[in-house]
């Protein structure tokens, strides 16, 4: 019998395969074609003209013209276009703007999609990542069978004729080719629904007979909807429900706490993981290693990229490199500039870089999702590791978890205050906040100094949080599903706070 996922992909994916192959040796030229592509497009727009693009020639040009923005800068223009105004920031016409769940606090944050970044960056980055799962998987049946997209939902913008706002999965979704329709699961109908639960129920309904042979969305929610679909089969293990499983890609979150969960659920040797970084400003990242965590940076879609050193954060006048002038083993906060009309935006995500050629790197954090109370500068790659290491010492698996500092206890004490849902508890608490807490120390060597002699910091606390604490949360700030995520680090008590009211 033919293989067609031997077929497509020798006709369609393996040539791409030979231009990913160029980013380990001409990164800087493929960037600069990329600036050279938006800037030109967009020099006849209203930021272009005020920052002259025409005139633009250089990196340097660009970096001096240009000012590092955040989301309060943008918001004027973004407001703009949400009622009708174009070629403000971008040249083609802009109807559909990303909801971003990047941060939990009430302020939604709109960032437009155009149409080429939905065509360059956005859907070329989900063919890269199964070009790259294929080239690592040669007879991978793939194409046999169909795809389980998990997503958000839209809804209308204003009063603005023909325009939507959403999650960035729900406006890929609503706009598939209608051919990819034919390979994915659910219906779009079922996919595009706003409330969660009822979703995840029909979607279980449409998927249990489907022939599934990947899956693709949060980890987070991805676990709900397979412990729902196995709950409904009555099977122990999701390859029961669908034998031809064979790969998730994911992304939105760390894979860290649920690797063990999804470990448990589905069992079987040939099931493979993938991570993406596909966020709703664009596609970043695809891991092209499975036994390398860092991901492959995407130099050649829609995005110019840049970065600032973490120690630079909130200087008056900070040193920003263009992706060749980065340095491997620190912290960078990630800028881009992009095909939607993002121009040198602070995404707020911080990421390393673990080589150069070509430039893999990880997912360190957020900008504003770290706890430096006391100067411990904790981060939450950092978090990640400690976790990951008391639980494989004490048999626990976290279901969800957020830190955040105690100022001053009664007894005029600082610390760290870790609340954490379990699956699985750990066979001895004290044990895993002691294994926490040394191996912050281990990996941090700011929290190391501030514990020592619990002179600064006191050690540790943990809280275990009932079951669904975080689910519930979530649920009463009207963030189920999607892409929203708990925020893991916090330098305030808002959040914890809200939290442990629930507990």
């Amino acid at each position: 019998m033919i293989n067609i996922t031997s077929v497509l992909n020798s006709l369609y994916f393996a040539p791409r395969m030979r231009a990913i192959e160029r980013y380990a040796t001409e990164a800087e030229a493929l960037q600069m074609q990329v600036m050279k592509r938006l800037t030109g497009m967009a020099q006849h727009t209203e930021w272009g003209k005020l920052h002259h693009y025409a005139s633009i020639k250089s990196y340097e040009d660009f970096s001096r013209e240009l000012p590092i923005q955040t989301y309060e800068e943008v918001k004027g223009y973004v407001e703009r276009m949400r009622r009708g105004e174009q070629n403000l920031l971008w040249p083609s016409k802009i109807t559909w703007f990303a909801k971003s769940s990047g941060t939990t606090n009430d302020k939604s944050k709109f960032l437009p999609v155009s149409r080429e970044s939905l065509r360059d960056t956005h859907y070329r980055g989900g063919r890269d990542a199964v070009a790259v799962y294929l080239a690592q998987n040669p007879q991978s049946r793939f194409f046999s069978g169909k795809g389980l997209i998990l997503g958000g939902s839209h809804a209308p913008n204003l009063n603005t004729p023909h325009s939507l706002v959403g999650d960035l999965s729900a406006i890929l979704i609503e706009n598939l080719p209608t051919l990819v329709n034919y390979i994915r699961v659910p219906s779009k109908q079922t996919a595009l629904m706003e409330h969660f639960e009822p979703k995840m129920e029909q979607i279980a309904r449409e998927a249990i007979g489907a022939n599934v042979s990947n899956l693709s969305g949060v980890p987070s929610w991805m676990l709900v909807l397979i412990k729902h679909i196995l709950e409904k089969t009555g099977r122990q293990t999701l390859e029961e429900v669908w034998p031809n499983l064979e790969v998730f890609f994911h992304g939105g979150v760390a894979f860290t706490p649920y690797r063990d969960q999804y470990k448990q659920v589905i069992q079987s040797p040939q099931m493979h993981y993938v991570e993406t970084y596909n966020a709703s400003e664009g596609y970043f990242g695809t891991q092209n290693d499975p036994l390398d965590a860092a991901m492959l940076l995407m130099i050649d879609y829609g995005v110019f990229f840049e970065f600032m050193p973490l120690e630079e954060l909130g200087s008056e006048h900070p040193h920003v490199v263009p992706l060749w002038g980065v340095e491997t083993g620190k912290n960078y906060a990630l800028i881009i500039s992009t095909s939607a009309g993002l121009w040198r935006y602070m995404i707020g995500d911080t990421v390393k870089f673990t080589s150069r050629n070509p430039y893999k790197f990880i997912i360190t954090g957020r900008t504003k999702h770290f706890i430096n109370a006391f100067g411990e500068e904790l981060i939450v790659d950092n978090a990640e590791k400690g976790l990951a290491r008391a639980c494989a010492a004490t048999g626990a698996q976290i279901t969800d978890y957020s830190a955040a500092p105690v100022f001053m206890d009664a007894n005029a004490k600082c610390r760290h205050q870790w609340l954490i849902e379990f699956s699985r508890e750990p066979n001895d608490l004290k044990a895993f906040a002691r294994i926490l807490d040394d191996t912050l120390k281990e990996v941090n060597s700011d929290y190391e100094a501030k514990r020592q002699n619990d002179l600064a910091l006191q050690p540790l606390e943990i809280i275990v949080a009932r079951q669904g604490l975080f689910h519930d949360w979530l649920d009463q700030k009207g963030k189920l599903g999607g892409q929203h995520k708990i925020p893991r680090l916090s330098n305030t008590r808002e959040y914890i706070e809200e939290m442990l009211k629930l507990n």
